[in-house]
């Protein structure tokens, strides 16, 4: 028997919260999902070759989604690399997602594991 760890990022009572229903949730969850899996990558090639305002709209769009799905300490983090997007040197914007990232990365695991338990094949 698997077991799968409690999330670390994701909140599924929070999101319950702001979208009511469960299916709605998983919905949404599905689209948090293709995102961050598309995303992330292109996130970190921009932020590679220093298109701070291409990486700028993707953090943008993080930062929209973060306080319906994830915890506060995720949701404060990627507000302020959001924030340093807009106006930091690219060599600090680059620091700041270094960190970032892998808790995005957590994040992206966690919702798989729980569209997996939705949604056994």
């Amino acid at each position: 028997m698997s077991h799968t760890p409690a999330p670390v990022y994701l909140s599924i009572g929070r999101a319950m919260e702001f979208i009511g229903d469960g299916q709605g949730v998983l919905t949404l969850l599905q689209t948090l999902q293709e995102t961050l899996s598309n995303d992330l990558p292109r996130l970190q090639a921009l932020i590679d070759q220093g298109d701070v305002l291409g990486a700028q709209r993707i953090l943008h769009q993080l930062k929209g989604f973060t306080p319906v799905f994830c915890v506060d300490s995720l949701v404060d983090h990627v507000v302020r690399v959001e924030g340093l997007s807009k106006h930091a040197e690219t060599s600090a914007l680059r620091a700041a997602y270094s960190q970032l990232a892998p808790q995005l990365e957590a994040l992206r695991h966690e919702v798989l594991a729980h569209l997996a338990l939705q949604n056994p094949t």
